[in-house]
């Protein structure tokens, strides 16, 4: 396991990330597990490819920020969670949403603002929620769900209902003063809620090495809160790890901050297309040849004898008709009316 302290190299890789990934790891105690999820990865790498497509056929409105390359985090952390248990999300949280339990036809719908869509057209890609699965929805604001997710695992302790909320977040979102003051007071009150910081290098188009003095998890072990940093591409590292933190959160033990390091494949958001500017496209290829975490399960699966090629080759195939429906189901859909504006609206 990586620590806090492991240096970062010259491509943005962990160093001995190497070592994490050659491990000899038995896979057959739940083989039915780990094939759902390969399956939850692939559907959400296929979803964002969708995405991208809607975005650049001119049939989504406004920007979407993918999450390609960071699904390990998504899946593996919320396998570990039940069905009630509660998440926050990010500006990139369409993984979250769907591996969470959301469905893949209302996640289009409201990406194309259609009354179908989770939140009846109004949220968009940035402010998708689904109560139904746990998901308390996704924030614009960098930062902006830390107290949410934090005010959720309050109200599971005093109502004594064994939840757990489970807060994403990026690499840049921790020089927000909200997350020191929720961990502050989730460390005072052993609250069961884990703070995910999905590490993926940028913050936008700046490197961690630019923005970051210290290491994140010593930050919340300032306020005596236990933390890990771990490699956020091998799923069953991230299953397993966030298993032990939401079990020892759900006993009350109080919270966890977990930082998975990882890496976006693309842009910023859909538009940032050109991006040697701030990285370089030697740097991306490593991650995408190299740490794929679906090509790092599937390799792992295979080399055990516990699948084969046409089994993952019909994973895929499915994956794609479920999105290519979910989308087609969107773009077919009415828009909502314009005497709801004012409804399905909060603050």
């Amino acid at each position: 396991m990586m620590t806090s302290s492991t240096p970062v190299g010259e491509a943005g890789l962990p160093g001995g990330e190497t070592a994490i990934n050659r491990r000899a790891i038995d896979l057959s105690s739940d083989v039915e597990h780990w094939l759902h999820a390969y399956e939850q990865m692939v559907k959400i790498r296929k979803f964002e490819e969708k995405v991208n497509e809607l975005y650049m056929t001119a049939f989504m409105p406004g920007l979407a920020h993918l999450c390609t390359g960071e699904e390990a985090v998504a899946v593996g952390v919320c396998e570990a969670l039940h069905r009630d248990d509660y998440i926050t999300s990010t500006h990139r949280g369409h993984g979250h949403c769907l591996a969470k339990g959301a469905a893949v036809a209302g996640m289009f719908a409201e990406l194309l603002g259609k009354e179908a869509g989770l939140c009846r057209g109004k949220g968009g890609s940035m402010h998708i929620a689904d109560p139904d699965s746990g998901n308390l929805g996704a924030n614009a604001i960098v930062g902006g769900s830390m107290g949410i997710a934090t005010g959720a695992a309050l109200s599971a302790k005093l109502r004594g209902s064994g939840q757990v909320a489970v807060c994403f977040f990026g690499d840049g979102a921790t020089a927000q003063g909200l997350l020191y003051e929720s961990m502050n007071m989730a460390s005072l009150w052993k609250l069961p809620v884990i703070y995910l910081c999905e590490n993926n290098l940028y913050s936008e188009y700046t490197h961690i090495t630019e923005t970051q003095a210290g290491d994140i998890p010593s930050r919340a072990r300032a306020f005596g809160i236990h933390a890990e940093t771990i490699d956020g591409q091998d799923i069953q590292l991230v299953y397993e790890t966030a298993l032990r933190l939401v079990e020892r959160a759900r006993k009350g033990e109080g919270p966890a901050l977990l930082e998975c390091m990882t890496y976006r494949y693309f842009g910023h958001h859909v538009g940032d297309i050109n991006r040697d500017y701030y990285r370089s496209k030697t740097e991306e290829q490593e991650w995408v040849t190299s740490r794929d975490p679906i090509k790092l399960l599937a390799d792992k699966l295979i080399a055990q004898g516990l699948t084969d090629a046409s089994v993952l080759e019909k994973i895929h195939s499915d994956a794609q008709d479920e999105i290519d429906a979910g989308a087609q189901f969107a773009i077919d859909a009415p828009y909502p009316q314009a005497d709801q504006v004012k409804q399905d609206v909060y603050a």
